[in-house]
């Protein structure tokens, strides 16, 4: 047994580990021994044993940070990138190992899983350079009497909680910003996918990042640790990406402080594929937006609004192309779809499915899934799903699309926008008025016009309603981490 996650060998699935956690910046047990089992949501086997980290151990993992946090503060730009670049050669040379463990913990493909591995790197290298820009500005007062000056400055230590599917990448986006903004941070991953985080502090810890800048604690009760974070008064921002009802509560919490926040939640994305589409266009972006991470995303579209003059023949080639993905074990190179994250995933899919057939919606397409152990759920294509299903409200978080018609643009308007969720839309449309039209009605934060893919290290991510608050990526990123400081001078005519 080593102190470190190693890639797996042979035919072995397990990984070498201890049970330990990565906590100011070393691996260490939690208090009392506490552990928790990953499992492969391919097999169902256990592949590793992690710290069970309490309240007593966040409270350390902050003490670090807190420790670390002015002299983090106070290093210059410069060299503040410098360890972000390390991270970023780090992760491309370590791209296997974090794959694989991507694979093992939350089943996503090992094509896609690679994926992540080259989009986390991505943050990392697109803040290192972004962390030397200036973000400030000095002017004349308007009657010249003074001079105003503007400096940005960390805010102070954070707690990154991020989510199941999308592991690596998250942790990168939110740790990438706030070290680069010169902020220490403790970062909390999910329970079902602590390997890949804990992988993240290590490789930090090698770049050059001091002690306590990066701090990975794995817990088994988000609840309990969350709490005694947000309630100590050294914690100064939280950034959560999560469901829509826990950051509610987290909003709640964080409300007794007056603590900053950043919050990416639910999303219900509406795609909307008009008349003069080009229809393998719509298909082909179609399946990026529904399959991406195996329908487990928050941007992942939900609802397919499509209109009637091209209905048919979407519907169709959909369908054909759903049931053709070959499902199977994770980490072979020709699976196109992998295991969903556990057995709730796979129920709440096969509710959704079984409410919209009883209100009148037709299965026209579905793929076979391997017999034997593993969360997997069957690639679907429902039609002529009315606006009362259940699915057309809530995310699915899988592999199933709900094609809904409609007649008008207004029509489809009302019906995209009749949600609680703000996060992202898709336009198909050879129009670039109505794109405009449409883009401008939509209520998100995010629309992807000719296009299924709308996450870019360069662009702020974020939505409107309750799907969050802030945005992540792009420069705007960096100013969630930062704090707007005013200094008033002498004018220069004093």
């Amino acid at each position: 047994m080593t102190d470190t996650l190693t890639a797996p060998s042979g035919e072995s699935a397990v990984l070498e580990t201890v049970p330990r956690g990565f906590l100011a910046h070393d691996w260490q047990p939690a208090t009392g021994g506490r552990t928790f089992e990953v499992r492969d949501p391919a097999t169902e086997e256990v592949i590793a044993t992690v710290a069970d980290c309490g309240p007593q151990d966040a409270l350390s993992a902050l003490d670090a940070a807190a420790a670390a946090a002015d002299q983090w503060a106070l290093t210059s730009p410069r060299d503040r990138a410098t360890v972000l670049h390390r991270i970023t050669d780090a992760m491309t040379e370590h791209r296997e190992r974090l794959a694989r463990i991507i694979t093992l913990e939350i089943g996503k493909t090992i094509t896609e899983a690679r994926g992540e591995v080259d989009y986390a790197a991505a943050y990392f290298r697109w803040y290192a350079e972004e962390a030397v820009r200036p973000h400030a500005r000095s002017t004349p007062s308007p009657d010249g009497t003074s001079h105003i000056v503007t400096v940005a400055e960390p805010v102070g230590p954070c707690l990154l909680i991020t989510p199941w599917n999308v592991p690596l990448a998250m942790a990168a986006r939110k740790a990438a910003a706030a070290l680069a903004a010169g902020c220490t941070a403790v970062l909390k991953p999910a329970a079902l996918t602590p390997l890949s985080s804990l992988i993240l502090g290590e490789l930090a810890r090698g770049a050059g990042a001091p002690a306590g800048v990066l701090t990975v604690i794995t817990s088994s009760d988000a609840a309990a640790v969350t709490a005694a974070l947000i309630a100590d008064p050294r914690l100064r921002k939280l950034s959560f990406t999560g469901s829509t009802p826990v950051g509610r509560l987290l909003l709640q919490q964080s409300g007794a402080r007056v603590l900053r926040t950043s919050m990416e939640l639910g999303g219900n994305a509406p795609f909307l594929v008009f008349d003069d589409a080009d229809l393998d266009l719509a298909v082909r972006e179609a399946m990026i937006a529904k399959m991406r991470l195996g329908g487990q995303s928050c941007v992942g579209a939900n609802r397919f609004l499509v209109q009637e003059g091209i209905a048919d023949a979407f519907a169709g080639a959909l369908a054909e192309r759903m049931a053709s993905l070959r499902v199977g074990p994770p980490d072979r190179e020709d699976t196109e779809l992998g295991p969903l994250a556990d057995h709730r995933a796979v129920d709440k899919v096969r509710h959704l499915v079984e409410d919209a057939v009883a209100r009148g919606a037709v299965v026209i397409g579905t793929a076979d899934i391997p017999d034997g152990p593993g969360h997997y759920a069957a690639p679907t294509v429902l039609d002529h799903v009315p606006a009362d299903a259940a699915i057309m409200h809530e995310e699915v978080f899988g592999p199933v699309a709900a094609i809904h018609r409609f007649s008008t643009e207004a029509e489809a308007m009302a019906v995209a926008n009749n949600t609680e969720h703000g996060l992202a839309s898709y336009v198909m449309t050879s129009h670039i008025d109505r794109a405009r039209r449409v883009a401008a009605r939509l209520q998100a934060g995010m629309v992807g016009i000719n296009r299924g893919l709308v996450s870019e290290v360069a662009a702020p991510f974020g939505g409107v309603k309750q799907s969050g608050l802030g945005r992540e990526g792009g420069p705007e990123g960096l100013h969630e981490y930062q704090q707007l400081k005013y200094l008033s001078m002498p004018g220069f005519n004093t």
